[in-house]
C-alpha cells in the first residue's frame, strides 16, 4: 500500500491494477446490468431515500438511458456486501484507520450514442457539506472501479495531477457537471495546465483512487461500447457526522434498518419515493425559456 499512499498524497491519484479478479468482475457486471434494467423501469429520475436512478430520455440516442444509480446496495445484496469487501479495508485502513464510513456508492454509465456522457472538470469537495465532513483532503478517499475497459474513446476519467494541493478552485460551480466540456481557459484561469491532464485508462478490476480536491472530468463516449464505472467514497469516521458504516473496528458492517444521511440533504423531510423531472439538460432549459 505504501506506493499507492505516496502517489495519492503527491499526485492526487493512484491506480491499483487488478484489485478485483475476473470471477468477481463477471458477477459485478451481471449485477450492474441488473441494476440498469431496474432503472429503466422508471420514466424519469427516481428517488427512494438514498436510492436514486438518474434516468434521461436522451435526445441524441433517442431512447431512455440510465446515467447513474446511487446506493443500489439497498436493493442488491451482492453490491451491499461488495462495498464493504475486506479488500477495501486492506486498501483503506492505512489511510483512514479501522473505523470507516461511506458517503457515496454509485454506478455511472456512459451509454454509447447518448449525448450526455461527459463530465466537466470539477472537485468532489463541491458535493460535501463542510460542516458535517472534515479533513476533506486527508480524511477521505474515493475509489473508482473499472467495470468495462476505460479508454480515451469511451470517456475514461481524466485527472489533473497535483491539483489537489491547490485547495478548492470552484471549477464548474456555475452550472451542471454534465452539460458540456470544460474550456481550457477555465483551467488556465485557476492556474492549471490542460496539457498535464492524464487519461486514466484501465482494465476491468482496476481501481482508481483520488481525493476530494483532485480536479477530474471526462470526455464524451464516442465509442460503440459502454463505460461502466463504480464509485465508492469513504471517510474516516471520526471526521464525519454523515455516511453509512462500512467498517467498525475493522469489521465489515452491513447497512442498518434505516438509511443514514450521506449527501441527500432532505432525506428525512422528503424521503420518497418520488420522481424528478430533469431540468439541467440543454433541452429542458431551452423549453423553460420559451
Amino acid at each position: 500500500m505504501q506506493q499507492y499512499i505516496e502517489q495519492l498524497h503527491s499526485e492526487g491519484y493512484a491506480i491499483v491494477r487488478g484489485f478485483f479478479g475476473a470471477e468477481d468482475m463477471a458477477r459485478i457486471r451481471a449485477e450492474t446490468d441488473r441494476t440498469y434494467a431496474q432503472g429503466l423501469r422508471h420514466h424519469a429520475t427516481y428517488r427512494d431515500h438514498n436510492l436514486l436512478f438518474e434516468v434521461l430520455n436522451d435526445p441524441k440516442a433517442q431512447r431512455r438511458v440510465v446515467l447513474q444509480a446511487h446506493w443500489m446496495s439497498w436493493i442488491n445484496p451482492y453490491l451491499e456486501a461488495m462495498r464493504r469487501d475486506p479488500r477495501y479495508l486492506a486498501l483503506l485502513q492505512p489511510l483512514l484507520g479501522a473505523d470507516i464510513k461511506q458517503i457515496t456508492h454509485q454506478i455511472h454509465w456512459k451509454p454509447p450514442g447518448a449525448k450526455y456522457t461527459y463530465y466537466r472538470y470539477h472537485q468532489d469537495a463541491r458535493f460535501r457539506n463542510s460542516e458535517a465532513v472534515h479533513n476533506l483532503l486527508h480524511g477521505t478517499v474515493t475509489c473508482g472501479l473499472a467495470i468495462d475497459p476505460q479508454t480515451q474513446a469511451n470517456g475514461a476519467l481524466r485527472i489533473i495531477p497535483r491539483s489537489h494541493l491547490r485547495g478548492y478552485l470552484g471549477l464548474s460551480d456555475d452550472g451542471a457537471i454534465m452539460t458540456g466540456q470544460t474550456p481550457d481557459e477555465d483551467l488556465v484561469r485557476v492556474g492549471l495546465d490542460p496539457a498535464t491532464a492524464v487519461t486514466c485508462e484501465m482494465q476491468p478490476g482496476d481501481l482508481l483512487l483520488w481525493t476530494l480536491y483532485t480536479v477530474h472530468g471526462s470526455q464524451p463516449n464516442t465509442s460503440a461500447m459502454d463505460r461502466r464505472f463504480m464509485i465508492n467514497s469513504y471517510v474516516r469516521a471520526a471526521d464525519s457526522a454523515r455516511g453509512e458504516w462500512a467498517f467498525r473496528g475493522g469489521v465489515s458492517t452491513p447497512l442498518g434498518p434505516e438509511p443514514q444521511l450521506c449527501k441527500y440533504e432532505a432525506l428525512y423531510e422528503r424521503p420518497g419515493p418520488f420522481y424528478i423531472e430533469e431540468d439541467w439538460t440543454e433541452e429542458s432549459r431551452a423549453a423553460a425559456q420559451r
